[in-house]
């Protein structure tokens, strides 16, 4: 990574991830966890405050090391403990059918093979385990979707990557994880094609 992602990015997700909307939503999205959790994109553990006394442990993959870093304030209030165990949601070092449940909020539109990421979740995944997720993507109108098309360039550039435009849903479903329960809407004071959401829980086939 260069020195704008690598050094400064973690520092602005770190503010820009912070509101009353993506607070709500990560309380929403959390709810229902319980056991051992392992969350795909950990960034400066923005999700800690909202996991329920079911949750026993995290296990949290995060590739910036400045993000861990930032997060340690938030580690060390959690109520459950957290174990850094990796850098990449594409190679989940855990064995298969090991995890409770799969978290990950705000990361897909940045992995560079979200199906790839997708499938390692299904494979750590126990039987009767979910994948509860959030993310932005592609939206639900045309219009603007045209507009998520032409701002996506300018998007990866400046935000470590990041994609306006993928289908989440079609990827979850392409990773082999079964959607159960999927909300979309648009995030309440942002742009319509940086606020495209989509929020659910999915299962192994």
């Amino acid at each position: 990574m260069g020195f704008y992602d690598d050094r400064v990015l973690p520092h602005v997700i770190n503010r820009v991830m912070d509101t009353k909307v993506t607070r709500e939503i990560r309380r929403r999205v959390c709810a229902d966890l319980s056991g051992e959790v392992l969350e795909i994109g950990f960034g400066t553990g923005h999700n800690l405050p909202f996991l329920p006394g079911q949750v026993t442990k995290l296990l949290a993959v995060e590739p910036s090391g400045l993000g861990v870093r930032l997060a340690q304030e938030r580690i060390d209030a959690a109520v459950v403990p957290v174990e850094v165990i990796g850098l990449d949601g594409q190679r989940l070092p855990v064995p298969d059918r090991s995890v409770d449940a799969v978290l990950c909020t705000w990361s897909l539109c940045t992995i560079p093979d979200p199906v790839t990421a997708i499938r390692e979740a299904a494979r750590v995944l126990r039987p009767g385990g979910s994948f509860h997720f959030v993310e932005h993507g592609r939206a639900p109108h045309e219009p603007v979707r045209r507009w998520q098309d032409r701002l996506n360039g300018i998007q990866q550039r400046i935000a470590g990557g990041c994609n306006l435009n993928r289908d989440i849903a079609g990827i979850v479903e392409s990773g082999g994880l079964r959607v159960t329960r999927l909300e979309r809407y648009y995030a309440k004071g942002e742009p319509k094609p940086f606020g495209a959401i989509y929020e659910g829980v999915a299962v192994v086939e």
